[in-house]
């Protein structure tokens, strides 16, 4: 399956700049010949808009990104917030080539104050859906900064982990590093697409990419508004995963064990 993630400033605060920008960018990625495009993290509206969120998500944001996917026939991972039962939830919708929303995944890890104050945390650690005959994880942004989440797509035989983000500084180690580190542990396919340029109080890293199993680099940008691109290959992770045997070593059984007890006072009579 060939994907493709969007790397954009966005336009915060402006849902239909957005949905302009997510309709050329599906037209593109499926002109390249992309089954998947997959945005950053709360696209729809931009990140770091303040109570604007809240009142955005009260309207419908997936109506006229459903038409996108529709219009040109691929599959879309898009970020929006949502409001549900009175909460509000930092999501990623997948949304089929038919229009159809598959699933949705709600950030589970909240990062600092801001995303504390408008959000209620989802409590699922993945969120998976097959498409295209490659099964899909999805997680948001801090979401993948947690080995278990993503070992939990892992276990649950995912071949692809999409992670919508919105990385600011002075966190670019994450991108440059830890996203590389996540796809080798679990021998898997990450899609990191990251916010670019600023909104707000917030400058992003950008530094979007997409990684093998292996750990190499398929392709990433380090600044501006850019489509990456990759072949997703579910034969490529289940020969990692034979040559690289971390899953089938590990010893669960050991992880469950309590903690250890505190090493003894040496001063102790």
């Amino acid at each position: 399956m060939k994907i493709a993630g969007l790397q954009t400033a966005g336009t915060p605060g402006d849902v239909p700049a957005n949905l302009q920008e997510l309709d050329e960018a599906a037209r593109r990625a499926r002109a390249g010949g992309a089954d998947l495009l997959v945005t950053t993290e709360l696209f729809l509206t931009g990140y770091d808009i303040g109570d604007a969120v809240h009142d955005l998500a009260r309207t419908d944001l997936l109506s006229p990104a459903r038409d996108i996917a529709r219009t040109h026939g691929i599959a879309l991972v898009v970020g929006a917030p949502e409001h549900d039962g009175g909460a509000y939830y930092n999501s990623a919708f997948f949304i089929d080539p038919d229009g159809e929303v598959l699933a949705r995944h709600r950030k589970t890890h909240l990062f600092g104050d801001l995303d504390r104050a408008y959000f209620t945390p989802g409590d699922r650690l993945t969120t998976l859906v097959d498409h295209a005959g490659v099964r899909i994880a999805l997680l948001i942004c801090y979401d993948v900064e947690f080995p278990e989440n993503v070992r939990a797509a892992a276990l649950a035989g995912a071949d692809l982990v999409a992670v919508p983000t919105a990385q600011m500084e002075p966190y670019a180690f994450v991108a440059e590093h830890l996203i590389r580190v996540r796809a080798w542990e679990n021998q898997i396919y990450i899609l990191y697409v990251n916010h670019d340029g600023a909104e707000d109080s917030l400058r992003y890293v950008g530094r979007s990419s997409v990684v093998a199993p292996s750990g190499a680099v398929l392709d990433s940008v380090e600044h501006g508004n850019h489509l990456i691109h990759a072949t997703v290959d579910p034969l490529t992770v289940r020969e990692a995963r034979a040559a690289n045997p971390y899953l089938t070593d590990r010893r669960p059984q050991l992880y469950a064990s309590p903690p250890l007890p505190a090493p003894e006072d040496s001063h102790a009579q």
